[in-house]
């Protein structure tokens, strides 16, 4: 007796519109899996908020931002060493010990600040609009140009004419945060070439 040939439908290979969906307006960060490290490393991370939250560089927002720099400054196995704040995100420059400890701090920075914000705005819900973005810094060249692009970035969207003009940036803001440990952050970063 032959035997009939089955059809199995299936649901892979390539298709249009296919994948997960972005939350907001647009795109999020990748769901793939981090980059991994098991040693003292810096990291730029970029951490964006939802889009009904209030502007980020209003003075009770920024507030709230600050006193989660500072207690977040030197916990559960990273150091932010810089920071600056935009209208709808944050970019810090970190040290951590492994990506699982940049992980679990990042989850109480985060939970602190949406806690915080919620309070400013007398509501509840969802503050981060999707998972941090991470950037593992290796080279003297990239933590150059990940510090300065920190150091400059309300520049860089308008916000200020001059980096030493911007507030809501570690530079200028009083704002206790922990020293560099890593040679990169410490004196790596000034053996690389200057832009231009």
């Amino acid at each position: 007796m032959k035997q009939l040939a089955m059809r199995f439908r299936t649901w892979g290979g390539k298709r249009k519109r296919a994948g997960r969906k972005p939350n907001g307006d647009r795109a999020g960060v990748s769901h793939l899996a981090r980059e991994r490290f098991g040693r003292l490393l810096p990291v730029h991370v970029t951490v964006r908020v939802a889009s009904h939250v209030y502007n980020l560089r209003s003075r009770r927002c920024f507030s709230v931002l600050a006193k989660a720099f500072a207690k977040a400054a030197e916990r559960l196995g990273m150091r932010i060493v810089q920071f600056s704040v935009q209208g709808n995100h944050v970019h810090v420059v970190v040290e951590a010990e492994s990506n699982a400890a940049l992980g679990k701090a990042m989850k109480g920075f985060s939970v602190r600040v949406a806690r915080g914000l919620n309070r400013v705005m007398k509501r509840r819900g969802r503050v981060i609009a999707d998972r941090y973005h991470a950037h593992v810094l290796r080279t003297p060249t990239e933590t150059r140009r990940a510090l300065r692009y920190v150091r400059t970035n309300a520049v860089h969207h308008g916000l200020v004419a001059h980096e030493r003009d911007d507030e809501y940036a570690s530079h200028v803001a009083d704002v206790a945060l922990a020293w560099p440990h890593t040679w990169l952050l410490r004196a790596g970063w000034r053996r690389a070439r200057p832009p231009g």
